[in-house]
């Protein structure tokens, strides 16, 4: 057996900020939001998780390049960013799981979501049992199988925080490789 990928859930990500001085509450789509907010005070994780990632990714696609007295990279996770940006009064990227379960939200207010390219796909990964045969397989066929199951899916919809959903359920036929 190769390796083996399914798709499971998403989870949107979203910008929140004190307040919007770029207008972005009016942007159709992520890329117009960028563009708006080039310029204006940026709080980024900075740390190459994979909200950094969909970030600097998003920039790209919007054509923009960060940096400069306007952009901080800040090598942190998402709550002390989140903290910053509220103290620099700046826009930020954060996970919808991370912005609902945080209680230290001082000014900040979500200000823009709902884009699909926003969305963070999370999946189930079967490793090779040729190359990895010291791994427990048979577990994990059994947690890939359970999370693409009706029973796993509904699993992963009914999950909530503070009342809000806050992942997506997705499944879709997997991929072997």
């Amino acid at each position: 057996m190769g390796r083996c990928y399914a798709p499971t859930a998403v989870s949107p990500e979203a910008v929140p900020t004190t307040h919007d001085p770029a207008g972005i509450r009016k942007a159709e789509d992520i890329a117009k939001a960028l563009g708006l907010i080039a310029e204006a005070p940026f709080a980024s994780r900075g740390d190459d998780s994979g909200t950094h990632c969909a970030e600097r990714r998003l920039w790209d696609a919007a054509g923009i390049a960060p940096g400069g007295d306007w952009y901080r990279e800040l090598g942190s996770g998402t709550g002390p960013t989140l903290n910053t940006a509220a103290g620099m009064d700046a826009y930020v990227m954060a996970d919808r799981a991370t912005w609902i379960a945080f209680d230290n939200r001082q000014r900040l207010e979500l200000l823009f979501e709902g884009d699909e390219v926003l969305f963070n796909q999370y999946g189930s990964l079967l490793l090779s049992e040729d190359r990895h045969p010291h791994l427990k397989h048979d577990l994990a066929r059994q947690w890939h199988d359970w999370l693409l199951s009706d029973d796993g899916q509904q699993a992963i919809a009914d999950f909530r925080v503070k009342g809000q959903q806050l992942f997506f359920p997705n499944t879709a036929p997997s991929k072997a490789e």
